[in-house]
Protein backbone atom coordinates (compact mmCIF):
# COMPACT_ATOMS: atom_id res chain seq x y z
CA UNK A 1 0.00 0.00 0.00
CA UNK A 2 2.70 2.38 0.51
CA UNK A 3 4.36 1.73 -2.63
CA UNK A 4 1.41 2.40 -4.25
CA UNK A 5 0.96 5.69 -2.40
CA UNK A 6 4.19 6.37 -3.16
CA UNK A 7 3.70 5.80 -6.94
CA UNK A 8 0.79 8.00 -6.82
CA UNK A 9 2.41 11.26 -4.79
CA UNK A 10 5.18 10.73 -8.21
CA UNK A 11 2.31 10.61 -10.38
CA UNK A 12 1.35 14.01 -9.15
CA UNK A 13 4.20 15.47 -8.14
CA UNK A 14 5.67 14.90 -12.02
CA UNK A 15 2.69 16.49 -13.09
CA UNK A 16 3.14 19.56 -11.27
CA UNK A 17 6.82 19.46 -11.96
CA UNK A 18 5.93 19.65 -15.80
CA UNK A 19 3.56 22.59 -15.28
CA UNK A 20 6.40 24.95 -13.37
CA UNK A 21 9.16 23.71 -14.96
CA UNK A 22 6.90 25.04 -18.54
CA UNK A 23 6.43 28.93 -16.63
CA UNK A 24 10.13 29.25 -16.36
CA UNK A 25 11.87 27.06 -19.55
CA UNK A 26 9.79 29.96 -21.77
CA UNK A 27 11.65 33.05 -20.52
CA UNK A 28 15.56 31.73 -21.97
CA UNK A 29 13.69 30.90 -25.26
CA UNK A 30 11.82 34.51 -25.88
CA UNK A 31 14.59 36.05 -27.27
CA UNK A 32 15.37 33.47 -29.86
CA UNK A 33 11.60 33.08 -30.68
CA UNK A 34 11.65 36.97 -30.94
CA UNK A 35 14.40 36.38 -33.58
CA UNK A 36 12.76 33.69 -35.73
CA UNK A 37 9.54 36.13 -36.13
CA UNK A 38 10.77 39.30 -36.09
CA UNK A 39 8.85 40.26 -33.31
CA UNK A 40 9.03 43.62 -30.98
CA UNK A 41 9.33 43.08 -27.02
CA UNK A 42 5.92 44.01 -26.24
CA UNK A 43 4.71 41.92 -28.77
CA UNK A 44 6.51 38.79 -27.82
CA UNK A 45 5.59 39.12 -24.52
CA UNK A 46 2.03 38.48 -24.88
CA UNK A 47 3.47 34.34 -24.53
CA UNK A 48 3.47 34.74 -20.70
CA UNK A 49 0.85 36.82 -20.54
CA UNK A 50 -1.68 34.44 -21.91
CA UNK A 51 -0.60 31.58 -20.14
CA UNK A 52 -0.05 33.76 -16.75
CA UNK A 53 -3.79 35.14 -17.62
CA UNK A 54 -5.50 32.29 -18.47
CA UNK A 55 -3.49 29.80 -15.47
CA UNK A 56 -4.96 32.24 -13.06
CA UNK A 57 -8.37 32.67 -14.41
CA UNK A 58 -9.02 29.08 -14.40
CA UNK A 59 -7.33 27.66 -11.45
CA UNK A 60 -10.49 28.45 -9.29
CA UNK A 61 -12.39 26.71 -11.99
CA UNK A 62 -9.82 23.73 -12.13
CA UNK A 63 -10.32 23.43 -8.16
CA UNK A 64 -14.77 23.54 -8.69
CA UNK A 65 -13.88 20.82 -11.59
CA UNK A 66 -11.75 18.64 -9.37
CA UNK A 67 -14.65 18.38 -6.66
CA UNK A 68 -17.72 18.08 -9.57
CA UNK A 69 -16.16 15.54 -11.73
CA UNK A 70 -13.39 13.89 -10.01
CA UNK A 71 -9.60 14.41 -9.22
CA UNK A 72 -8.23 11.90 -11.29
CA UNK A 73 -10.71 12.84 -14.07
CA UNK A 74 -9.35 16.26 -13.98
CA UNK A 75 -6.11 15.33 -13.59
CA UNK A 76 -5.97 13.46 -16.95
CA UNK A 77 -7.66 16.07 -18.94
CA UNK A 78 -5.53 18.86 -17.60
CA UNK A 79 -2.27 16.47 -18.50
CA UNK A 80 -4.04 15.63 -22.02
CA UNK A 81 -4.78 19.38 -23.02
CA UNK A 82 -1.06 20.23 -21.83
CA UNK A 83 0.42 17.26 -23.69
CA UNK A 84 -1.67 18.53 -26.85
CA UNK A 85 -1.17 22.34 -26.72
CA UNK A 86 2.97 21.80 -26.51
CA UNK A 87 2.76 19.22 -29.58
CA UNK A 88 1.40 22.47 -30.99
CA UNK A 89 3.23 25.14 -29.59
CA UNK A 90 6.56 23.05 -30.52
CA UNK A 91 4.72 22.67 -34.46
CA UNK A 92 3.77 25.89 -34.41
CA UNK A 93 4.55 28.09 -37.86
CA UNK A 94 3.73 31.59 -36.50
CA UNK A 95 3.78 33.44 -33.60
CA UNK A 96 -0.15 33.97 -33.66
CA UNK A 97 -0.44 29.73 -33.61
CA UNK A 98 2.34 29.58 -30.89
CA UNK A 99 0.44 32.25 -28.84
CA UNK A 100 -2.71 30.37 -28.97
CA UNK A 101 -1.70 27.40 -27.94
CA UNK A 102 0.43 28.94 -25.13
CA UNK A 103 -2.63 30.25 -23.92
CA UNK A 104 -4.31 26.84 -24.09
CA UNK A 105 -1.66 25.74 -22.02
CA UNK A 106 -2.42 27.99 -19.35
CA UNK A 107 -5.91 26.02 -19.08
CA UNK A 108 -4.32 22.99 -19.00
CA UNK A 109 -1.82 23.94 -15.68
CA UNK A 110 -4.88 24.82 -14.22
CA UNK A 111 -6.33 21.80 -14.53
CA UNK A 112 -3.12 19.82 -13.15
CA UNK A 113 -2.58 22.01 -10.52
CA UNK A 114 -5.51 21.87 -7.95
CA UNK A 115 -6.33 18.63 -8.92
CA UNK A 116 -2.90 17.12 -8.37
CA UNK A 117 -2.67 18.59 -4.96
CA UNK A 118 -6.23 17.45 -4.41
CA UNK A 119 -4.96 13.65 -5.38
CA UNK A 120 -1.90 14.54 -2.93
CA UNK A 121 -4.17 15.58 0.40
CA UNK A 122 -7.06 13.01 -0.71
CA UNK A 123 -4.28 9.85 -0.63
CA UNK A 124 -2.09 10.97 2.39
CA UNK A 125 -4.64 11.01 5.42
CA UNK A 126 -2.72 10.92 8.06
CA UNK A 127 -1.52 14.43 9.53
CA UNK A 128 2.05 13.60 9.53
CA UNK A 129 1.99 11.48 6.04
CA UNK A 130 0.30 13.98 4.74
CA UNK A 131 2.62 17.20 6.23
CA UNK A 132 5.31 15.02 4.34
CA UNK A 133 3.90 14.25 0.92
CA UNK A 134 3.08 17.88 0.38
CA UNK A 135 6.01 19.10 1.06
CA UNK A 136 7.58 16.61 -1.10
CA UNK A 137 4.94 17.85 -3.52
CA UNK A 138 6.02 21.15 -3.46
CA UNK A 139 9.52 20.18 -3.86
CA UNK A 140 9.12 19.10 -7.24
CA UNK A 141 7.52 22.75 -8.21
CA UNK A 142 10.24 24.65 -6.94
CA UNK A 143 13.17 22.22 -8.78
CA UNK A 144 10.97 22.20 -11.86
CA UNK A 145 10.40 26.19 -11.83
CA UNK A 146 14.41 26.49 -10.97
CA UNK A 147 15.54 23.76 -13.04
CA UNK A 148 13.98 25.53 -15.71
CA UNK A 149 16.26 28.42 -16.64
CA UNK A 150 19.21 25.98 -17.29
CA UNK A 151 17.38 23.52 -19.11
CA UNK A 152 15.49 26.16 -20.87
CA UNK A 153 19.01 27.80 -21.99
CA UNK A 154 20.35 24.74 -23.03
CA UNK A 155 17.53 23.40 -25.44
CA UNK A 156 17.34 26.64 -26.68
CA UNK A 157 21.10 26.78 -26.91
CA UNK A 158 22.02 23.29 -28.95
CA UNK A 159 18.34 21.86 -30.23
CA UNK A 160 15.97 25.05 -30.94
CA UNK A 161 12.96 26.77 -29.07
CA UNK A 162 10.46 24.34 -30.65
CA UNK A 163 12.04 21.51 -28.28
CA UNK A 164 11.38 23.47 -25.18
CA UNK A 165 7.49 22.21 -26.02
CA UNK A 166 8.53 18.97 -27.78
CA UNK A 167 10.13 17.85 -24.18
CA UNK A 168 6.55 17.37 -22.49
CA UNK A 169 4.98 15.21 -24.61
CA UNK A 170 6.58 12.06 -23.98
CA UNK A 171 6.63 13.02 -20.50
CA UNK A 172 3.07 13.97 -19.72
CA UNK A 173 2.04 10.61 -22.18
CA UNK A 174 3.71 8.07 -19.68
CA UNK A 175 2.01 10.06 -16.72
CA UNK A 176 -1.45 9.71 -18.39
CA UNK A 177 -1.01 6.21 -18.70
CA UNK A 178 0.11 5.87 -15.47
CA UNK A 179 -2.49 7.99 -13.66
CA UNK A 180 -5.49 6.36 -15.78
CA UNK A 181 -3.89 2.35 -14.27
CA UNK A 182 -2.74 3.64 -10.76
CA UNK A 183 -5.26 6.56 -9.63
CA UNK A 184 -8.51 5.01 -8.17
CA UNK A 185 -11.75 5.80 -9.95
CA UNK A 186 -13.19 9.30 -8.20
CA UNK A 187 -16.21 8.67 -5.97
CA UNK A 188 -18.71 11.85 -6.74
CA UNK A 189 -21.53 12.76 -4.55
CA UNK A 190 -24.23 13.68 -6.39
CA UNK A 191 -25.18 18.05 -5.42
CA UNK A 192 -28.42 19.99 -6.59
CA UNK A 193 -25.85 22.80 -6.51
CA UNK A 194 -23.67 23.93 -9.12
CA UNK A 195 -20.46 26.03 -8.90
CA UNK A 196 -20.44 29.30 -10.66
CA UNK A 197 -18.51 28.43 -13.60
CA UNK A 198 -19.72 30.88 -15.60
CA UNK A 199 -18.83 33.57 -13.36
CA UNK A 200 -14.78 31.98 -13.80
CA UNK A 201 -15.21 32.43 -17.58
CA UNK A 202 -16.32 35.74 -17.67
CA UNK A 203 -13.24 36.71 -15.24
CA UNK A 204 -11.02 35.06 -18.15
CA UNK A 205 -12.46 37.69 -20.98
CA UNK A 206 -12.98 40.76 -18.80
CA UNK A 207 -9.15 40.39 -17.89
CA UNK A 208 -7.55 39.29 -21.32
CA UNK A 209 -9.70 42.62 -22.86
CA UNK A 210 -7.88 44.60 -19.90
CA UNK A 211 -4.64 43.43 -20.56
CA UNK A 212 -5.39 44.21 -23.92
CA UNK A 213 -6.64 47.39 -23.89
CA UNK A 214 -3.29 48.30 -21.30
CA UNK A 215 -1.06 46.68 -23.28
CA UNK A 216 -3.00 49.54 -26.37
CA UNK A 217 -2.57 52.77 -24.44
CA UNK A 218 0.65 53.35 -25.88
CA UNK A 219 -1.37 53.64 -29.51
CA UNK A 220 -4.31 55.55 -27.75
CA UNK A 221 -4.40 58.15 -30.71
CA UNK A 222 -4.89 55.38 -33.35
CA UNK A 223 -7.09 53.47 -31.43
CA UNK A 224 -8.91 55.53 -29.02
CA UNK A 225 -12.77 54.23 -29.98
CA UNK A 226 -11.61 50.96 -29.58
CA UNK A 227 -10.03 51.60 -26.29
CA UNK A 228 -13.17 53.41 -24.89
CA UNK A 229 -15.36 50.50 -25.82
CA UNK A 230 -13.13 48.01 -23.94
CA UNK A 231 -12.98 50.30 -21.12
CA UNK A 232 -17.21 50.20 -21.28
CA UNK A 233 -17.30 45.97 -21.96
CA UNK A 234 -14.45 45.81 -18.66
CA UNK A 235 -16.17 47.87 -16.22
CA UNK A 236 -19.70 46.07 -17.56
CA UNK A 237 -18.10 42.96 -17.43
CA UNK A 238 -16.81 43.78 -13.90
CA UNK A 239 -20.33 44.58 -12.49
CA UNK A 240 -21.74 41.54 -14.13
CA UNK A 241 -19.04 39.10 -11.87
CA UNK A 242 -20.26 41.40 -8.90
CA UNK A 243 -23.89 40.63 -9.23
CA UNK A 244 -23.42 36.89 -10.07
CA UNK A 245 -21.44 36.76 -6.49
CA UNK A 246 -24.24 37.92 -4.72
CA UNK A 247 -26.98 36.33 -6.04
CA UNK A 248 -25.42 32.56 -6.97
CA UNK A 249 -26.00 29.87 -4.25
CA UNK A 250 -22.67 28.50 -5.00
CA UNK A 251 -20.57 31.55 -6.13
CA UNK A 252 -17.26 31.13 -7.41
CA UNK A 253 -15.75 32.99 -4.73
CA UNK A 254 -16.78 33.50 -1.40
CA UNK A 255 -16.61 37.16 -0.56
CA UNK A 256 -16.81 36.79 3.14
CA UNK A 257 -13.46 35.91 3.13
CA UNK A 258 -12.07 39.64 2.00
CA UNK A 259 -13.78 40.81 5.54
CA UNK A 260 -10.57 39.55 6.89
CA UNK A 261 -7.50 42.67 6.44
CA UNK A 262 -5.09 39.98 6.81
CA UNK A 263 -6.28 37.97 3.86
CA UNK A 264 -7.11 41.18 1.88
CA UNK A 265 -3.18 42.34 2.48
CA UNK A 266 -2.06 39.10 1.50
CA UNK A 267 -3.76 38.06 -1.72
CA UNK A 268 -3.47 41.68 -2.84
CA UNK A 269 0.40 41.97 -2.07
CA UNK A 270 0.67 38.33 -3.87
CA UNK A 271 -0.61 40.23 -7.02
CA UNK A 272 1.64 43.19 -6.94
CA UNK A 273 4.51 40.20 -6.55
CA UNK A 274 3.01 38.18 -9.66
CA UNK A 275 3.71 41.47 -11.57
CA UNK A 276 7.06 41.96 -10.11
CA UNK A 277 8.44 38.39 -10.42
CA UNK A 278 6.56 37.90 -13.69
CA UNK A 279 8.39 41.07 -15.18
CA UNK A 280 11.55 40.43 -13.59
CA UNK A 281 12.46 37.12 -15.29
CA UNK A 282 11.26 38.44 -18.57
CA UNK A 283 13.20 41.87 -18.42
CA UNK A 284 16.26 39.61 -17.12
CA UNK A 285 15.96 37.20 -20.21
CA UNK A 286 15.98 40.04 -22.31
CA UNK A 287 18.80 42.15 -20.40
CA UNK A 288 21.27 38.64 -20.00
CA UNK A 289 20.58 37.63 -23.90
CA UNK A 290 19.77 40.59 -26.45
CA UNK A 291 21.83 43.64 -23.95
CA UNK A 292 24.57 41.75 -22.53
CA UNK A 293 24.84 38.81 -25.68
CA UNK A 294 24.83 35.63 -23.73
CA UNK A 295 23.71 32.77 -24.94
CA UNK A 296 21.08 31.00 -23.98
CA UNK A 297 22.50 28.02 -22.33
CA UNK A 298 25.09 30.91 -21.12
CA UNK A 299 22.90 32.53 -19.50
CA UNK A 300 20.61 29.51 -18.01
CA UNK A 301 24.24 28.27 -16.34
CA UNK A 302 24.84 31.74 -14.98
CA UNK A 303 21.38 32.33 -13.64
CA UNK A 304 20.56 28.45 -12.02
CA UNK A 305 22.98 28.60 -9.04
CA UNK A 306 20.71 31.38 -7.60
CA UNK A 307 17.52 28.48 -7.92
CA UNK A 308 20.16 26.39 -5.90
CA UNK A 309 20.63 29.13 -3.53
CA UNK A 310 17.00 29.10 -2.91
CA UNK A 311 16.09 25.80 -2.45
CA UNK A 312 18.96 25.44 0.12
CA UNK A 313 17.90 28.89 1.70
CA UNK A 314 14.00 27.75 2.02
CA UNK A 315 15.53 24.03 4.05
CA UNK A 316 18.10 25.17 6.30
CA UNK A 317 17.69 28.96 6.69
CA UNK A 318 14.12 30.08 6.20
CA UNK A 319 11.99 27.53 9.08
CA UNK A 320 14.86 29.27 11.62
CA UNK A 321 14.01 32.91 10.56
CA UNK A 322 10.60 32.34 11.10
CA UNK A 323 10.89 31.07 13.91
CA UNK A 324 12.46 34.54 15.26
CA UNK A 325 10.79 36.58 13.02
CA UNK A 326 6.81 36.91 13.03
CA UNK A 327 5.13 36.45 9.43
CA UNK A 328 4.31 39.93 8.87
CA UNK A 329 8.16 40.59 9.35
CA UNK A 330 9.37 37.70 7.61
CA UNK A 331 7.35 39.33 4.32
CA UNK A 332 8.49 42.98 4.86
CA UNK A 333 12.20 41.51 5.34
CA UNK A 334 11.43 39.76 1.82
CA UNK A 335 10.05 42.63 0.16
CA UNK A 336 13.04 44.34 1.40
CA UNK A 337 15.14 42.74 -1.05
CA UNK A 338 12.73 42.48 -3.87
CA UNK A 339 13.49 46.19 -3.72
CA UNK A 340 17.02 45.92 -3.63
CA UNK A 341 17.21 43.60 -6.61
CA UNK A 342 15.10 45.83 -8.85
CA UNK A 343 17.70 48.70 -7.52
CA UNK A 344 20.63 46.23 -8.44
CA UNK A 345 19.31 45.45 -12.07
CA UNK A 346 18.83 49.39 -12.63
CA UNK A 347 22.07 50.29 -11.26
CA UNK A 348 23.33 47.19 -14.04
CA UNK A 349 22.11 48.55 -16.76
CA UNK A 350 22.79 52.42 -16.35
CA UNK A 351 26.42 50.87 -15.41
CA UNK A 352 27.11 49.65 -18.15
CA UNK A 353 25.49 45.81 -18.09
CA UNK A 354 27.56 45.59 -15.18
CA UNK A 355 27.64 41.51 -14.67
CA UNK A 356 28.21 41.68 -10.80
CA UNK A 357 25.86 43.98 -10.12
CA UNK A 358 22.86 41.84 -12.08
CA UNK A 359 23.99 39.04 -10.26
CA UNK A 360 23.39 40.77 -6.82
CA UNK A 361 20.27 41.34 -8.08
CA UNK A 362 19.49 38.15 -9.36
CA UNK A 363 20.70 36.96 -5.86
CA UNK A 364 18.09 39.24 -3.85
CA UNK A 365 15.44 38.19 -6.20
CA UNK A 366 15.21 34.36 -7.25
CA UNK A 367 18.21 33.06 -4.56
CA UNK A 368 16.62 34.94 -1.58
CA UNK A 369 13.38 37.32 -1.59
CA UNK A 370 11.04 35.23 -3.61
CA UNK A 371 11.13 32.21 -1.21
CA UNK A 372 10.64 34.54 1.87
CA UNK A 373 7.96 36.75 -0.17
CA UNK A 374 6.14 33.34 -1.33
CA UNK A 375 6.16 31.35 1.86
CA UNK A 376 5.26 34.34 4.12
CA UNK A 377 2.70 35.69 1.70
CA UNK A 378 1.06 32.19 1.97
CA UNK A 379 0.51 32.12 5.48
CA UNK A 380 -0.54 35.65 6.04
CA UNK A 381 -3.26 35.16 3.28
CA UNK A 382 -5.07 32.23 5.78
CA UNK A 383 -4.48 34.50 8.98
CA UNK A 384 -8.20 35.20 10.41
CA UNK A 385 -10.13 32.92 8.47
CA UNK A 386 -12.25 29.37 9.73
CA UNK A 387 -9.60 26.98 8.62
CA UNK A 388 -12.73 25.32 6.28
CA UNK A 389 -11.83 28.12 4.57
CA UNK A 390 -8.02 27.90 3.98
CA UNK A 391 -8.38 25.79 0.82
CA UNK A 392 -9.91 28.79 -0.95
CA UNK A 393 -7.95 31.34 0.52
CA UNK A 394 -4.94 29.86 -1.03
CA UNK A 395 -6.58 29.21 -4.15
CA UNK A 396 -7.42 33.04 -4.44
CA UNK A 397 -4.02 33.92 -3.31
CA UNK A 398 -2.37 31.80 -6.56
CA UNK A 399 -4.99 32.82 -8.40
CA UNK A 400 -4.05 37.04 -7.76
CA UNK A 401 -0.47 35.90 -8.24
CA UNK A 402 -0.87 34.85 -12.01
CA UNK A 403 -3.60 37.44 -12.74
CA UNK A 404 -0.89 40.10 -10.95
CA UNK A 405 1.68 38.49 -13.55
CA UNK A 406 -0.21 38.98 -16.64
CA UNK A 407 -1.88 42.32 -15.74
CA UNK A 408 1.84 43.72 -14.82
CA UNK A 409 3.64 42.30 -18.23
CA UNK A 410 0.89 43.93 -20.12
CA UNK A 411 1.59 47.51 -18.27
CA UNK A 412 5.56 46.95 -18.45
CA UNK A 413 5.44 46.16 -22.39
CA UNK A 414 4.33 50.11 -22.61
CA UNK A 415 7.49 50.63 -21.89
CA UNK A 416 9.33 48.70 -23.13
CA UNK A 417 8.35 49.93 -26.66
CA UNK A 418 7.98 53.63 -25.60
CA UNK A 419 11.97 53.83 -25.04
CA UNK A 420 14.44 55.32 -27.36
CA UNK A 421 17.96 53.74 -26.85
CA UNK A 422 19.73 51.17 -28.56
CA UNK A 423 19.09 48.48 -25.71
CA UNK A 424 16.18 45.80 -25.28
CA UNK A 425 15.72 46.96 -21.43
CA UNK A 426 15.07 50.53 -20.56
CA UNK A 427 15.67 52.03 -17.28
CA UNK A 428 11.79 53.65 -17.17
CA UNK A 429 10.71 49.90 -17.27
CA UNK A 430 13.19 48.60 -14.33
CA UNK A 431 11.43 51.90 -12.79
CA UNK A 432 8.22 50.01 -13.07
CA UNK A 433 9.37 46.66 -11.66
CA UNK A 434 10.77 49.01 -8.47
CA UNK A 435 7.32 50.56 -8.32
CA UNK A 436 5.56 47.38 -8.21
CA UNK A 437 7.92 46.21 -5.14
CA UNK A 438 7.65 49.36 -3.47
CA UNK A 439 4.09 49.18 -3.42
CA UNK A 440 3.59 45.70 -2.25
CA UNK A 441 6.54 47.02 0.66
CA UNK A 442 4.81 49.81 2.07
CA UNK A 443 1.39 48.09 1.60
CA UNK A 444 3.03 45.33 4.02
CA UNK A 445 4.52 46.96 6.12
CA UNK A 446 1.67 49.76 6.79
CA UNK A 447 -0.62 46.70 7.58
CA UNK A 448 2.65 45.82 9.73
CA UNK A 449 3.00 48.40 11.77
CA UNK A 450 -1.24 49.04 12.29
CA UNK A 451 -2.44 45.54 13.51
CA UNK A 452 0.38 43.34 13.99
CA UNK A 453 1.99 43.41 17.81
CA UNK A 454 5.66 42.78 17.67
CA UNK A 455 6.62 41.66 21.63
CA UNK A 456 9.74 42.76 22.62
CA UNK A 457 12.54 40.41 23.63
CA UNK A 458 12.80 38.98 27.08
CA UNK A 459 15.65 40.69 29.34
CA UNK A 460 14.80 37.71 31.80
CA UNK A 461 18.67 36.54 32.92
CA UNK A 462 20.29 39.19 31.15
Amino acid sequence: MTQRKNLILAIASIGIFIEALDIAIVNLAIPSIQSDYGLSSDKVQWLQTLYVLLYGGFLIIGGKLSDLVGKKNIFMAGSAIFLLTSLGAGLSSSFEMLAFFRAAQGIGAALIMPSAFSIVTHTFTETRERAKAIGIFSSFAAIGSGSGLALGGIITTYWGWHWIFFVNVPVLFVIIGLAWYYLAPDELTKSKSRPDLLSGVLLVLVLLMLSYGVHELGRIREHYLMLIGLTIAVIAGFKLIQHRLKVQKEPLIDMSLFRSKATTTGIGVFFLLGAYFTGYMFLLSLLIQKDMNFSAAKAGVTLVPFSIISALFAKFVLPPLMRRLNVWQTGVFGMSLMVGGAGFLLASVLMDHNLILLLCSACCVSGLGMTICYTSLSVISVQGIPPQHYGLASSLASTSYFLGGGIGLSILSLFISSHQSGNSVSTISILVLCAYAIAALVWLASYTKRHVSVPRPSLAGQ
